[in-house]
């Protein structure tokens, strides 16, 4: 079922056209789908759109040299190092456009549009279902350095969160203030503000910020 449309090591323009047409569509696709729900600039929907097609392009071209393979191997780590790190959704759209580009360039071009099909399905129920989202939230409260914060703020804790995990302290404003970082629960039908309104009766009205956790964050 799945047999390279590229019969022999020379290839013709209808198989070079065949092969790149498809990565061109399948790129498209892949940047459709990576911006639904999701922020995402022109340059990396223009990118996402034709990195299978120039990765397909640099497959055909090496086509069983191992002299030429090492020199795109060389090409490709010197792009990745050049590149700034992003989240692990732009992580998640660049390998599905390489692994693309992989396919198509072998002239794998049945597999590459059924692997990307069944991959997008996926990837827009799991973005489209709580599946994964976590109910933490970040709290950081800004204290002065001689309150003791070792406790102080347990009552509270206990009052209105189901968890809460003391994760990071710093020291802010030439050390005069002290900013402390929590991963906290919330129990069901408590507000934000009424936790916020008691911390800061005890930080003496310092600020008080709770936030959701970044997707990207890994925590325990």
């Amino acid at each position: 079922m799945f047999q390279s449309v590229l019969t022999s090591t020379n290839v013709t323009v209808v198989q070079a056209l065949i092969c790149i047409g498809t990565a061109l569509v399948l790129g498209v696709a892949v940047s459709i789908v990576y911006g639904y729900k999701s922020s995402c600039s022109k340059n990396f929907a223009v990118t996402l759109s034709l990195l299978p097609s120039i990765v397909g392009l640099l497959i055909m071209m090496v086509n069983g040299n191992l002299g030429t393979g090492i020199a795109v191997l060389g090409v490709f780590s010197l792009v990745r190092f050049r590149s700034q790190p992003g989240n692990s959704r732009e992580i998640l759209a660049v390998m599905l456009s390489m692994a693309i580009g992989l396919a198509t360039g072998t002239g794998y071009v049945t597999f590459a549009i059924f692997a990307s099909v069944i991959i997008c399905a996926v990837w827009l129920v799991m973005f489209s279902t709580p599946f994964g989202k976590s109910n933490y939230k970040e709290l950081r409260i800004t204290i002065p350095e001689n309150l003791d914060y070792e406790g102080i703020f347990d009552e509270d804790f206990l009052k209105f969160t189901k968890h809460h995990e003391l994760y990071r302290i710093k020291t802010t404003q030439m050390g005069t203030l002290y900013e402390l970082k929590y991963h906290i629960v919330l129990k069901k039908n408590v507000s934000e503000k009424e936790l916020i309104d008691s911390i800061r009766y005890k930080n003496g009205n310092l600020p008080v910020i709770c936030s959701r956790i970044s997707d990207d964050t890994a925590y325990f």
